[in-house]
């Protein structure tokens, strides 16, 4: 069963995944210094209705199987501890203990 951290880390990367294209949209306008300020306004206003997961800054790159935040290999998606045991145990193609 996943800990509440990789379930709010699912939660945010569907609400940025949903609302990613009026996001951008909202601040490219509220940032384009040729249009009139009360239109910009209204951009950054629309900006901050948006909930807290629909930030990309609240994505976090987690392990899948024990839900670790640091010492992750983002090739795997797992912690440097689970990327090991899998790798000693062949569950990962191409990886292997080196020896020379």
């Amino acid at each position: 069963m996943p800990n509440i951290r990789v379930l709010r880390d699912i939660k945010a990367r569907n609400g940025v995944r949903a609302n990613e294209i009026a996001r951008r949209a909202y601040l490219y306008v509220a940032r384009n210094q040729t249009l009139p300020a009360p239109v910009r306004f209204q951009a950054q206003l629309q900006l901050n209705t948006f909930t807290r997961y629909t930030r990309p800054t609240t994505v976090k790159n987690r392990c899948h199987e024990t839900g670790r935040g640091r010492g992750i290999m983002s090739e795997f998606a797992l912690c440097r501890f689970q990327f090991r045991l899998k790798a000693l145990r062949g569950e990962l193609n191409g990886v292997h203990k080196a020896s020379w």
